[in-house]
């Protein structure tokens, strides 16, 4: 209950298809030849998959007989397999293909190309809290032809800065009455507000029993060694 990634508010609440986390970006490190460990898991906003995808394209070019030679998997296809997920978690009453948008903190933060980068390459707009106004139990956007109803979120500001009515009330990065919207079913939120309990460092040591108990299977990685006090 003290853990500053627990949001009370959420208790009582279910997100779409009952999934908090629907990006989650995992840390790994290379400690030998054929040995890699789990560094940490990041669950609530991500970020760094840009640069992953622009460093394939530069080495493709730079080095095209070590991708012809050996069995890459290819990752080009992230931003349409991230706009699918959007699309698959939208509120379930629309008569319509669902509106998405990302929600970033504006060109000041330091992930701000990754921002612009996903919402160009997944063809959504991208856009922050002042374009937003909740308007007839809905979220509207903001156009130059009126507003427009967004049904998916993917937002990338964190959990307190989502709602100045709910969390911190100076913040000017969310939209105030999101988060009754979001517990009402009108809108989803990826990644669902309280999802980084799961990645908060109190949690990491228990992954692996989590992931044999719902798997049934032990964990094909394993944690940085990690002792519990």
């Amino acid at each position: 209950m003290s853990n500053s990634a627990f949001i009370p508010e959420m208790v009582g609440a279910e997100p779409p298809l009952g999934i908090y986390s629907h990006v989650i970006g995992i840390d790994i490190v290379r400690t030998s030849e054929k040995d890699f460990f789990v560094l940490e898991d990041n669950t609530r906003t991500p970020y760094g998959v840009s640069y992953m995808l622009e460093n394939r394209k530069t080495m493709m070019h730079m080095f095209p007989d070590l991708f012809s030679k050996n069995r890459v998997a290819a990752v080009e296809n992230y931003p349409e397999n991230l706009l699918k997920t959007l699309e698959s978690v939208a509120p379930r009453d629309l008569d319509r293909e669902p509106t998405i948008a990302l929600l970033a903190p504006g060109p000041f933060n330091s992930a701000y190309y990754e921002h612009s980068f996903l919402a160009d390459q997944m063809g959504v707009e991208l856009v922050e809290g002042q374009d937003f106004v909740v308007l007839d139990g809905a979220l509207q956007m903001k156009t130059i032809l009126g507003p427009t109803q967004v049904d998916v979120l993917y937002r990338r500001i964190d959990d307190e800065f989502l709602d100045p009515l709910v969390f911190r009330p100076d913040s000017v990065l969310g939209v105030p009455g999101l988060f009754d919207l979001y517990r009402g079913g009108r809108v989803t939120i990826v990644s669902a507000p309280g999802a980084g309990i799961a990645d908060d460092k109190a949690i990491y040591s228990y992954i692996p029993e989590i992931i044999q108990f719902y798997t049934g299977r032990a964990p094909i990685l394993q944690n940085v060694p990690t002792y519990n006090c």
